[in-house]
C-alpha cells in the first residue's frame, strides 16, 4: 500500500513544486546565514586590528598626558558568535555583537549600533529559521487541504471505500506520505546546515533540530484535523491560510503591539537625558558638588587635590561617573521594563506554537533579547573594571609608559546557551497531541 501512494505522490506536480521550492530556498537561507557569520567575522577581526592601531597611534601623539589618550582610547568587549546564530540569525542584526567604548560615561555609548538600511530590517533575515516557520507549513497545506475533498469531487471516493476496509487508515497513510515527505526535505536541510555552517552538533544544535520537528508535527495534525471536517476543498485551503496568516502574522504582531503599549519605554530617553545632564551640569557647579559623591563611590580618591581654578582629571572623569550614576535607576528600569516585555510575550507564546518556535529559535542561537541585555550587564562590568583599572595611573599623572597596553587588547564575552528541555518542548507537544485527538475523533465520521 505505502509503495503505491509514495509512487503516485512522486508522480504529482506539487512533490516536484514543492521539492523544488523548499530545497531552493533553504538553500539561499543557508548561504544568507553563512554570509552573516563571514560578515561578524570580518567585523570582529577589523575591530581587534583597529584597537591595536589605535592604541599604537595615541600613545604616540598623547603618551605624556595618560588623561587626554584615555579620551580617545576605545577598548572593544566582543560577544564571542557562535555557527549556530546564522540558523535564526534573530536580533543581533540590530543589537550589536561587539561594542567599543570609552572610559568617559557608560550609558551614552551602551546603544550605538551599525548604521542599516531601515527597509531591510523591516523586511528581515530569510534564515532557516525563517523557512521553516513560514514556508514548511504553507507546503504542507498545499500538499494536505484536499486528501479527502479531492477524492470526494472526483467521484473515486466510493470505489476506494469498496475496495478497502479501512477508509480512515488509507486517508492517514495518504497523509503520512506527505509529511513523511517534508520531514525528510526538513531532517536534510537541518543537516546540510550543520554541515555548511559548520555547527557543531550539541545541545542547541538538537534542541533546535527537535522543535522543528515538533512543529511541523504540529502544522501535519493540524491540516489533518481539517481534512477530517470532511469541508471541500475551497474551505479547507481558505481555513487552512486563514488560520496561517493568524498564527504567523496577526498574533504576534497584535502581542507586539501589546506589549510594547503596556510596558512603554519613556526612560530610555530619561536615561538619555539623566546621563548628559548629571555630566553637562557640573561644568556650571561648584567641582565639591562632583567630588563629594564621587568620593563617596571611591574613597580611596579622597586625598587627591582638585584644584578650583584649574581642570583636572580627577574633576573630569569624577562628572563623567556621575553622569551615569544620575542614570542609574533610569536604566535600570528600562532594562526591567524590556523583560518583562520578553516574558509575557514568552507566556502568550506558550498558547501560540508559531511564535513559540520563533522565539526557541532565537533563544537556542543565542540571537534574543535576553542574550543582549546579558551582553549589556556584562559591557557594564567591563566599562567598570576598565575605568577603575586606570584611575590611579590617571590621577596620578603618570605617562602612557606606566601602562601594558598588551593587556588592552579587544576583550570576548562568553555567552549562556543553557536552556530548559521542558519548556522548549512540552507546548508544542501538548497542542499537538490535542489536535491529533480532535483528528482521530472525527475519523469515526468515514
Amino acid at each position: 500500500m505505502y509503495s503505491l501512494l509514495f509512487k503516485s505522490f512522486f508522480r504529482t506536480k506539487i512533490f516536484l513544486v514543492s521539492l523544488i521550492l523548499l530545497l531552493t530556498v533553504g538553500v539561499i537561507s543557508i548561504l544568507i546565514g553563512k554570509q552573516y557569520l563571514v560578515k561578524q567575522e570580518k567585523t570582529i577581526a577589523a575591530a581587534q586590528v583597529f584597537q591595536e592601531e589605535s592604541i599604537k597611534k595615541n600613545v604616540e601623539y598623547h603618551s605624556e598626558d595618560l588623561g587626554l589618550l584615555l579620551y580617545y582610547l576605545r577598548f572593544t568587549l566582543i560577544k564571542k558568535p557562535q555557527n549556530i546564530n546564522a540558523i535564526s540569525i534573530g536580533q543581533s542584526d540590530v543589537n550589536p555583537l561587539l561594542q567599543a567604548v570609552t572610559i568617559r560615561g557608560l550609558e551614552a555609548q551602551k546603544y550605538d549600533t551599525d548604521f542599516e538600511n531601515p527597509s531591510l530590517l523591516m523586511s528581515g533575515n530569510l534564515d532557516l529559521g525563517f523557512v521553516i516557520i513560514y514556508l514548511f507549513p504553507l507546503v504542507l497545506i498545499a500538499m494536505t487541504f484536499n486528501l479527502y475533498s479531492e477524492e470526494k469531487e472526483l467521484g473515486t471516493w466510493r470505489i476506494l471505500a469498496a475496495q478497502t476496509s479501512g477508509k480512515a487508515k488509507f486517508l492517514f497513510k495518504k497523509l503520512l506520505v506527505r509529511i513523511l515527505f517534508v520531514f525528510a526535505v526538513l531532517i536534510f536541510l537541518m543537516f546540510l546546515a550543520s554541515a555548511m555552517l559548520q555547527i557543531p552538533m550539541n545541545a542547541n544544535f538538537w534542541a533546535i533540530f527537535i522543535q522543528s520537528v515538533l512543529y511541523v508535527m504540529f502544522w501535519s495534525a493540524l491540516c489533518f484535523w481539517m481534512v477530517t471536517l470532511l469541508k471541500n476543498s475551497s474551505f479547507n485551503a481558505l481555513a487552512l491560510i486563514s488560520i496561517w496568516v493568524v498564527l504567523t502574522i496577526l498574533i504576534p504582531a497584535l502581542v507586539n503591539n501589546y506589549v510594547i503599549n503596556a510596558y512603554q519605554v519613556p526612560e530610555a530617553l530619561d536615561a538619555m537625558v539623566e546621563q548628559r545632564d548629571g555630566y553637562h551640569e557640573k561644568w556650571d557647579l561648584e567641582k565639591d558638588a562632583t567630588m563629594t559623591d564621587f568620593i563617596k563611590a571611591y574613597p580611596q580618591y579622597k586625598n587627591y587635590p582638585v584644584p578650583e581654578d584649574e581642570f583636572s582629571w580627577i574633576w573630569y572623569y569624577g562628572m563623567q561617573f556621575m553622569g551615569d550614576f544620575a542614570a542609574k535607576d533610569t536604566s535600570a528600569e528600562m532594562t526591567e521594563k524590556i523583560m518583562l516585555r520578553n516574558t509575557v510575550s514568552e507566556k502568550i507564546a506558550l498558547f501560540v506554537p508559531t511564535m513559540h518556535a520563533q522565539l526557541s529559535f532565537n533563544s537556542l542561537a543565542g540571537t534574543d533579547m535576553l542574550s543582549h541585555l546579558d551582553f549589556l550587564k556584562s559591557l557594564t562590568e567591563f566599562h567598570k573594571n576598565l575605568r577603575e583599572g586606570f584611575y590611579t595611573t590617571i590621577f596620578d599623572h603618570k605617562s602612557a609608559d606606566a601602562v601594558d597596553w598588551k593587556n588592552h587588547e579587544a576583550k570576548f564575552y562568553e555567552q549562556d546557551y543553557s536552556f530548559s528541555w521542558l519548556k522548549l518542548l512540552l507546548p508544542t507537544l501538548l497542542i499537538t497531541f490535542i489536535i491529533g485527538i480532535l483528528a482521530g475523533l472525527n475519523l469515526r465520521k468515514l
